[in-house]
């Protein structure tokens, strides 16, 4: 527990995602307790001279039974939460590697469940961006340069090109040369082509490109039309993502609602050669301070996707990785 500059406690918790063949493990909070019957993820406060990675070692042995090795821990995100007296540092870890069986072993009702099934409603509110960064894929495939002529059958050959193990869970659609009928048109068209191809269609551009594509699974807005904005400008229930380069446009895209941030360029890029880059120092530092996930930006492979993890970020989005180059 640590004392801000204002005089407000902070308490720094370890929070483990233990993911099992694509479920998560998850326990019930007793009644009787601060928001009793609600869900939440194995951890607890972290000792002074404890490092988040003993703590959730220890913490996750005596609820569940679990033994985790330290050094498959890898950071997810970091949450601040602030309850008025005291702030609260969600220090939020994630591992594949757990060993043994779970059980409640602090009388705690625990199960495995999908990702997919977890509702903000049912959870601590600090803890609901780690439902977006659970739900959201690791790769954010971009389009690359597109005409209205033959923009479906590019989409389809970028989507076919890649195994199914490589393909993207999130695919957006950017082209804003296309004229607005012929951007409805092709949206309407990559729809189909997304869902045939196991993953979903993200619009880009204004709120009105949304509400004229609702069946979209969510909207990405560059920075210059978010910054624009005062409020979330689409409903909950679909993803908002926001183009940033900086803490401060991180900050507005949290302030709006939004789901994720992309954010770069962290590396040199081909496209924009004369463009300074984050490098990874910065880039880790600025996710450290996003309170939802963040998406690595330029010059970026899934091949990278190790390193963007270590650092605490969601994932990779891009463009030459998955769109053919002409």
């Amino acid at each position: 527990m640590t004392t801000t500059k204002a005089g407000v406690w902070e308490i720094h918790v370890a929070v483990g995602v233990i993911v099992r063949e694509g479920q998560v493990l998850i326990a019930r909070r007793p009644d009787h307790v601060h928001q009793g019957g609600l869900l939440e993820f194995p951890g607890g406060k972290v000792e002074p001279d404890e490092t988040v990675q003993a703590a959730l070692v220890r913490e996750i042995a005596e609820e569940t039974g679990l033994q985790i090795p330290p050094d498959t821990l890898q950071p997810m995100i970091g949450i601040r939460h602030d309850y008025g007296d005291k702030r609260v540092f969600l220090d939020v870890w994630r591992t594949e590697q757990a060993q043994g069986e779970a059980h409640g072993c602090e009388g705690q009702v625990i199960d495995w469940v999908s990702p997919d099934s977890l509702r903000d409603e049912d959870l601590p509110a600090a803890n609901r961006p780690i439902i977006r960064a659970l739900q959201l894929p690791f790769l954010l495939a971009i389009t690359g340069n597109i005409t209205a002529d033959i923009g479906a059958h590019q989409v389809r050959a970028a989507l076919t090109r890649l195994p199914k193990s490589d393909r993207p869970g999130l695919v957006l659609l950017r082209a804003p040369e296309l004229a607005k009928d012929d951007y409805d048109s092709l949206a309407e068209s990559g729809l189909d082509l997304c869902e045939a191809a196991g993953t979903k269609l993200l619009v880009h551009g204004s709120p009105e490109v949304f509400d004229d594509n609702p069946d979209a699974a969510g909207l990405h807005m560059p920075w210059r039309e978010a910054e624009k904005l005062e409020a979330r400008p689409v409903p909950d229930g679909v993803w908002l993502g926001v183009s940033c380069h900086n803490a401060h446009e991180i900050n507005h895209a949290v302030a709006i609602g939004a789901d994720y941030v992309t954010l770069g360029p962290l590396k040199p890029t081909a496209t924009h050669p004369g463009a300074a880059s984050l490098g990874w120092v910065q880039f880790r530092d600025l996710v450290a301070r996003a309170p939802i996930p963040v998406f690595g930006l330029g010059g970026l492979e899934p091949a990278d996707l190790g390193k963007v993890h270590q650092v605490g970020g969601q994932g990779v989005a891009g463009i030459r990785y998955w769109w053919p180059q002409s």
